[in-house]
């Protein structure tokens, strides 16, 4: 039984949590209750942690304060809908307890697990029984047991994972949709997914994704931003093929080559000679290789001008950070090339492609505010699975960010009508934040999944409407649901009317929706725009 862990071991155990999320991704994603397409806690957690597993896999020999602080760096940044960033609050919290330490018993980890449950905790405003949170807490109570009984960390992350077990069957009790649909929390099935794996690299046995299985697979960038151009010894990378037409020995041109510079290869057969040669003086490498036969391919690239190019490019590639030039500047999530062109004529600044099915990351959002020339950046994520990533993003830029908490697009439109530039940041968070409950949304999808959800027996593939975040109905006809929802706003009372029709939607048919809505409420003010959307076929807002 292991005792103590290195950075070496940490290193494993993550990549192999990552990996084993990975692998049960899309049973993850098949946890979710609720019938509508959705970003999916299995692909947000996946996408989360294996931008850890892939800075991991770059580092090289990290000590276990590194590791840990690389993993937990990584994970922050590229952290994707809600259950991907409380995954990375429980491995900041981690790296927190883990700083400065070179190895970790089972005392020191099960603080250190304790430590992310605070962690994540303390982000989330109203933590909810039944999720991954509560299992989290449990393992890392149990955890803190078992060190006080066995310091070895085997033993302890066995106790973890035993507790999280029982916690996770018991979400079913505590979450009363989980219970009617019969099936546990899904961010909680990851983090035992993870809890199990990290002991299976533990004991020697690392899970490894199929997609990643031998090294060649595994596609990396290298970081050349250390490596300076002159300490390239020699030039020219020289690679060149001859045609054989003379029986001289191959052997020969190796060893000439070979006092010519370094990383040679030499291939051959019956008929060519395939080389592979740096050095500073290619002519001479081509005047001798010329008395083996004639020249099928020759390229010759200079190394000095290629590294400095890449560094240049990589340069490019890094942060920016725009200087302010003026005090306030917005960004927005959406999908879709008409829900942008709205915003950006709103007076947005920058647009986040995301939405449902495709949460943008924490280091998605940065980049976009980053650009945004302004002090206060207000951010609207337009979906409640986006929100905790934008949240996480004001400690990462020197710029003042502020999240409007915006749970759908007609949300985020309505608080840009209430933007005023020429305001103070105070002012605009109060004005935007109290647009947000003037407008209400509903929604046109299909059903993703089979689902017997809030006393409606769903099929795959049904239309569904949702008002709010409630399900309002669902039918073969979408005609149904568009006149239910225009009876529904003519009883509301609602003035006026925007349709968004969405990018598998023609114009024609999209008419025919606004001509329900007119209809049906002769006193409201209905408008139709395209969209774009993905996934929705219509998202409508009244007012």
């Amino acid at each position: 039984m292991k005792q103590i862990i290195t950075g070496a071991d940490l290193r494993r155990m993550i990549i192999s949590a990552a990996a084993a999320i990975e692998i049960n991704k899309q049973a993850l994603n098949e946890l979710n209750v609720f019938p509508v397409p959705d970003g999916d806690t299995g692909t947000n957690m996946s996408m989360t942690i294996n931008a850890a597993a892939g800075d991991l896999r770059k580092a090289e020999d990290p000590n276990l304060s590194q590791a840990s602080k690389v993993a937990a760096s990584a994970m922050l940044r590229g952290a994707r809908g809600n259950s991907g960033v409380i995954l990375s609050l429980l491995f900041r919290g981690i790296s927190k307890k883990l700083k400065g330490a070179e190895t970790c018993d089972g005392v020191l980890w099960a603080a250190a697990l304790q430590e992310g449950v605070d962690a994540a905790y303390k982000a989330v405003m109203k933590p909810a029984e039944g999720t991954i949170l509560t299992v989290a807490r449990l393992a890392a109570a149990k955890a803190g047991e078992a060190s006080q009984e066995n310091n070895f960390i085997e033993f302890v992350q066995e106790a973890a994972i035993a507790e999280a077990k029982a916690a996770l069957a018991d979400t079913v009790n505590q979450n009363p949709v989980l219970k009617k649909a019969g099936v546990v929390d899904a961010g909680g099935k990851g983090w035992v997914v993870a809890l199990e794996a990290m002991l299976s690299a533990l004991r020697g046995e690392d899970v490894v994704a199929p997609e990643a299985e031998s090294a060649a697979e595994v596609k990396e960038s290298a970081d050349f931003s250390d490596f300076k151009t002159e300490d390239i010894t020699f030039s020219y990378c020289t690679e060149f093929i001859i045609s054989r037409e003379n029986d001289k020995d191959p052997e020969q041109l190796r060893a000439f080559l070979s006092t010519l510079g370094d990383c040679l290869v030499l291939v051959d057969d019956d008929e060519i000679i395939k080389v592979h040669v740096h050095t500073n003086d290619p002519g001479t490498a081509l005047h001798e290789a010329i008395n083996y036969g004639s020249f099928v391919t020759v390229k010759i690239e200079n190394m000095r001008l290629q590294h400095t190019e890449k560094i240049m490019t990589e340069s490019e590639k890094a942060p920016k950070i725009a200087e302010p030039e003026k005090p306030l500047g917005v960004v927005s999530v959406c999908a879709g090339a008409g829900l942008a062109d709205v915003f950006t004529n709103l007076g947005v600044d920058a647009i986040i492609s995301g939405g449902q099915t495709m949460n943008p990351s924490t280091q998605d959002i940065l980049e976009a505010v980053n650009r945004v020339p302004a002090e206060t950046v207000f951010v609207l994520p337009n979906n409640k699975n986006i929100i905790m990533a934008a949240e996480q993003v004001d400690a990462l830029t020197p710029k003042h960010v502020v999240v409007i908490p915006s749970k759908t697009v007609p949300q985020g439109v309505t608080a840009m009508l209430s933007f005023n530039p020429e305001g103070t940041a105070e002012e605009n968070t109060g004005a935007l934040t109290e647009a947000l409950g003037t407008v209400d949304t509903m929604q046109i999808t299909y059903a993703a999944r089979n689902s017997d959800f809030d006393g409606y027996d769903i099929h795959e593939g049904d239309y569904l409407a949702l008002y709010g975040s409630a399900l309002f109905g669902t039918s073969h006809d979408i005609r149904v649901l568009l006149k239910s929802l225009a009876e529904k706003v003519r009883d509301e009372g609602k003035e006026y009317v925007t349709i968004y029709y969405g990018a598998d939607v023609k114009e024609k048919h999209a008419q025919k929706a606004a001509d329900i809505f007119a209809d049906i409420c002769p006193n409201a003010d209905v408008n139709l725009l395209s969209g774009g959307q993905p996934v929705y076929y219509y998202l409508i807002s009244a007012e």
